[in-house]
C-alpha cells in the first residue's frame, strides 16, 4: 500500500516537472519519497522528461535535453550570450556538482546514454567539446578546448584565448578519476584513459593510455572489453 501511494504521489507531481519555479517545486515533491543521490536516476528513466535536481542550475536558451536526461544536484549549465549550444541526447546523466560551461563560440555536445560523473569541468570555450554514446566519465574530469596565451608584457587576465581544436571523445570511451583534456584532442571509440592523466594528443581506437602526457601502454583485448562492459 505504501508504495503504491509513493508511486502515485510521484505520478502526480512528475506530470509538472521541469526547469521552470513551478517545476522545480513539483520536481521536489516528486523525490521526496525517494532515496537522493543516483537513486534519483530512477526517476528520469521512468518519466520522458527526464530529471532536473531542484539544486540544479540552467541558465541559457539553446539548451537542448533529449528523453529520461538526469541532471543531479548542484550541476550548473551556463551559457554566455556568444556561447553556442548545450545538447543533452536521451538518457545523459549529470551527477553533483558538475559543471557546463560555454562561450566565445564554443559548444557542447552529448550523446546518448553518456554518465558524467560528479564534479566534472567541462569548459567549452573558442571550440566544441563533442562526446559521443555510451561514454563514461569519472568524477573530477576536465575538459578545456582552449589555450590560454602567455605572451610577455601583458597581464594574464588580458591574454587571448586560442585553440587547437575541438575536444572530440568518441563512442565508448572511459576516463578515470581526475583525467583532465586539453584542446585539439579526439580520443578514438572504446579507449581507456587512466586516473589522474593529462591528455595532450589525440589517441586511436581501442587502446589504455596514462600519464602525463598520457601515452598509450597497450590495445584493449576482447577479455579487456569484456571485463569492463560486465563492471
Amino acid at each position: 500500500m505504501r508504495q503504491h501511494l509513493a508511486r502515485w504521489w510521484t505520478d502526480f507531481w512528475m506530470r509538472g516537472a521541469g526547469p521552470d519555479r513551478f517545476g522545480r517545486l513539483a520536481t521536489w515533491l516528486a523525490g521526496w519519497p525517494h532515496a537522493p543521490y543516483k537513486a534519483r536516476v530512477a526517476l528520469a528513466h521512468r518519466y520522458p522528461q527526464g530529471y532536473i535536481a531542484p539544486s540544479a542550475q540552467l541558465s541559457g536558451r539553446r539548451i537542448r535535453r533529449g528523453r529520461h536526461v538526469f541532471i543531479g544536484d548542484g550541476v550548473v549549465i551556463y551559457q554566455r550570450q556568444d556561447g553556442g549550444s548545450v545538447e543533452l541526447a536521451d538518457y545523459v546523466e549529470l551527477h553533483r556538482d558538475t559543471i557546463i560551461e560555454c562561450g566565445r563560440g564554443g559548444s557542447v555536445s552529448i550523446g546518448e546514454r553518456t554518465g558524467i560523473q560528479p564534479r566534472c569541468q567541462l569548459s567549452a570555450y573558442v571550440e566544441q567539446i563533442v562526446i559521443g554514446r555510451g561514454c563514461q566519465i569519472a568524477p573530477q574530469c576536465a575538459f578545456y578546448p582552449y589555450d590560454h596565451g602567455t605572451a610577455p608584457g601583458q597581464p594574464i587576465g588580458s591574454q587571448p584565448l586560442t585553440s587547437k581544436g575541438p575536444i572530440v571523445l568518441e563512442d565508448d570511451v572511459w576516463l578515470g578519476y581526475g583525467v583532465v583534456v586539453l584542446s585539439g584532442v579526439t580520443i578514438g571509440a572504446g579507449a581507456v584513459v587512466g586516473a589522474g592523466s593529462v591528455v595532450t594528443r589525440s589517441l586511436p581506437a581501442g587502446v589504455v593510455a596514462v600519464g602525463s602526457p598520457a601515452r598509450i601502454v597497450r590495445e584493449r583485448t576482447a577479455m579487456d572489453v569484456g571485463q569492463l562492459d560486465t563492471q
